[in-house]
């Protein structure tokens, strides 16, 4: 059985890509690592693959696309409109999923840098601090962001901060004073810090105290017990609550029910990101709404144009944000006071 280059890279205690730079750009390591890769490959009796020795600068014609989920339709739209952009330049597409994890973020970077893509089209965990982009930085690797709203790198997004604060307004506009934030794990998305940033200025701007934002796995399908209890408390519960996105609006929606709870009648709900799928529920679903499938077509002429293609149209400013809308849709209602509600349904004393 023939070595691999993971083979190579256990044997020698570095990562694939420092051993895919060992066999394409030596000149990018010291000394002593290299020697150590080389030892390993010579060990191993590894041969690199038609593909490895390729000369440096022919191009594949694949980029690779690395998103949290296909399960959260928003990265399917956004994957649609890259894929729709990159066929008209006979690209083709190479898709790595990394559940929202860091581990997995690092392996589906190594992985499509091992196949010689010509740049990466990625949405990831934190784009202001994140190694695996300064290493794609130091190499020269093209490479745009999708969703990440970052001013350090080149990124297609919408401005979510402000997103964020013109949807949370809605519902202060309504009269709701008790909102709060549910979002997926703040350490995963750098997307969802930045929501919370907006509802904080949004709740700030109206003289009320922001509350500590709920968090919930990402991955998860079920609104969680503790969380559950806690909406479903009328003691506890808001009367208007956020979620960073609409998958988790959903799984809240689908939770409140099973509880015995109405909504918009008990809790408004306002989702972020705007998917189809929440138009097409009995109760429409309100949200922020993205332009997801024009970020993906965006991220690609952006990367495009840093590839060098003849037909490439993006304009020159990156980071590139594109507008919001807010659908106020039939989850949020304006807030009635308990006293006057419990009014609303007394019956009528007859004459």
């Amino acid at each position: 059985m023939h070595s691999t280059i993971r083979d190579v890279a256990a044997h020698s205690g570095v990562s694939i890509a420092t051993v895919s730079r060992a066999l394409n750009t030596p000149e990018l390591l010291n000394a002593e690592t290299l020697a150590k890769v080389r030892e390993s490959i010579e060990a191993l009796d590894f041969m690199p693959s038609a593909r490895g020795r390729q000369l440096r600068g022919v191009r594949t014609r694949l980029v690779g696309v690395v998103v949290p989920t296909l399960a959260n339709p928003v990265f399917a739209e956004s994957l649609q409109g890259i894929d729709e952009a990159a066929s008209a330049s006979d690209y083709r597409l190479m898709l790595m999923t990394t559940a929202y994890d860091s581990a997995r973020e690092r392996r589906a970077i190594e992985t499509l840098r091992e196949q010689r893509v010509d740049g990466l089209i990625a949405t990831v965990a934190d784009a202001e601090s994140n190694p695996l982009l300064d290493e794609l930085d130091r190499i020269g690797l093209p490479y745009v962001l999708a969703h990440n709203d970052t001013a350090r790198r080149a990124a297609v997004s919408v401005d979510n901060r402000r997103a964020a604060r013109d949807g949370v307004s809605a519902l202060l506009q309504r009269g709701h004073k008790r909102v709060l934030m549910l979002a997926g794990s703040f350490a995963e998305s750098d997307r969802a810090r930045l929501r919370y940033l907006g509802y904080e200025n949004a709740m700030l701007d109206a003289g009320l105290t922001p509350y500590a934002p709920l968090e919930m796995d990402f991955n998860a399908e079920e609104l969680p017990l503790e969380l559950l209890a806690h909406l479903s408390d009328p003691l506890r519960r808001p009367t208007a609550l956020f979620c960073s996105n609409d998958r988790l609006a959903m799984i809240v929606i689908r939770g409140l029910r099973h509880a015995g709870l109405s909504v918009p009648r008990d809790i408004s709900v306002l989702g972020f990101d705007g998917i189809p799928l929440g138009e097409w529920l009995s109760t429409a679903l309100s949200s922020v709404a993205t332009p997801n499938r024009e970020i993906g077509r965006h991220a690609w002429r952006h990367l495009a144009r840093r590839l060098g293609l003849p037909d490439s149209d993006a304009a020159n400013l990156i980071p590139f944000k594109l507008p919001h809308s807010v659908r106020t849709g039939a989850t949020i209602a304006p807030y009635i006071e308990p006293a006057a509600r419990m009014a609303a349904l007394e019956p009528e004393n007859p004459a």
